[in-house]
């Protein structure tokens, strides 16, 4: 949060004036994603009030029970009437009673990939040593940004069977990897690198000696593209040893940039690294549309209806909503609320141990302000 948008994928800034009605729509989805997106919108209304911005929202029901009843996930009429909104806020997707890939696939990927969100930004910061699993790290050490590529790789649904059922089956999942879609991820990092200006330390991590073809594509694309910018320092790292390196020293990052198979994988790490789940949100951007703002942590179908489990993710990201917004004051109240009662108040972030129920911990974060 903080810092973290605010310019276009060229790097112009955007100076964002204030809309006189910001269109906020809000997929509440499956399991607790209700519960925890109802606290965002109470911080959101809160937030509202004390900075002077004006909002409205629409509710878009694209859940499992949906689907079970309708058949219906989101279709072409529901993306085109999306278009027209300020952001959107997505709770969680993701139910027992499909079968796995479903709503993923057909309102998650279906979002991303119709409305061009094409960085996937994740912010990985920790809030209080307490909850930290690494031995003695401070908030300091725990400071850096993933940039995933969010719409091409192996997440582009590419590929085929042969002689399926059969002893001789293959499989084949392409990883599909343009010079248009690697540039643009990539420009935007040097730039969200540049605009960050902490370390201003660019690392791309990749997997340069096994994948050949893809990642000989990402290399000579950053490295032609980071001429452009000797004001950032650049360097590579494997992901096998950036995952290591996440554990052992991960105050060596500031912001990385990845595929988008790479980039799923490290950012559950540095979730992890900076808490957990539970404070751990992240952005689909499209720099020049309709971005969509979630916790990352799934629709933890188990806690459903408990008011046990932790909205702080759910508010963050409502925090980046604000951000892409042009509300970076708004943005920063919310997360100096989110810190001041991680670090003072909660036993724990997992849910049902932090010593607070879901919706008390939204009225902690109001109170805060």
């Amino acid at each position: 949060m903080g810092d973290t948008l605010g310019f276009s994928c060229k790097g112009v800034p955007d100076n964002k004036e204030r809309a006189e009605m910001y269109k906020i729509a809000v997929i509440p989805g499956d399991g607790t994603g209700p519960e925890v997106v109802n606290e965002g919108l109470k911080v959101l209304e809160a937030a509202g009030k004390k900075f002077g911005f004006k909002y409205e929202t629409k509710e878009f029901d694209f859940s499992g029970q949906r689907y079970l009843k309708t058949g219906k996930l989101v279709d072409d009429s529901d993306i085109n009437e999306l278009k027209k909104y300020s952001a959107i806020y997505l709770g969680a997707v993701g139910d027992p009673q499909v079968k796995p890939g479903i709503i993923e696939t057909g309102v998650l990927l279906k979002l991303r990939f119709a409305l061009d969100q094409y960085i996937n930004l994740r912010p990985v910061k920790l809030y209080s040593p307490a909850f930290c699993p690494l031995k003695d790290k401070k908030a300091e050490d725990i400071d850096f940004v993933v940039v995933r590529e969010n719409s091409e790789g192996l997440y582009k649904g590419m590929g085929e069977f042969k002689d399926k059922g059969t002893k001789d089956e293959v499989a084949i999942q392409i990883s599909y990897n343009t010079r248009k879609g690697v540039e643009r991820c990539i420009r935007y990092a040097f730039e969200y690198t540049r605009k960050r200006d902490k370390r201003k330390k660019l690392t791309l991590c990749g997997k340069t000696n096994v994948l050949t073809y893809a990642w000989d594509l990402w290399e000579r694309t950053f490295n032609e593209v980071a001429k452009e910018y000797p004001d950032v320092t650049t360097d590579y790292a494997h992901v096998d040893a950036t995952t290591m390196w996440f554990v052992k020293n991960p105050e060596w990052f500031d912001v990385i940039v990845t595929d988008n198979m790479f980039g799923d994988i490290i950012t559950d790490l540095g979730a992890m690294v900076q808490g957990g789940m539970g404070i751990a949100a992240g952005g689909n951007i499209n720099p020049d549309g309709v971005s969509m703002f979630e916790p990352i942590g799934g629709s933890a179908p188990k806690y459903t209806g408990k008011n046990v489990i932790n909205p702080l993710a759910a508010i963050c990201a409502a925090a980046m909503l604000l951000d892409n917004l042009g509300e970076a004051k708004a943005d920063k109240a919310i997360e100096d609320a989110v810190i001041k009662i991680v670090s003072g108040k909660l036993n724990s972030l997992a849910a049902g141990k932090m010593g607070y129920s879901t919706t008390e911990i939204g009225d902690l974060v109001v109170k805060n302000l």
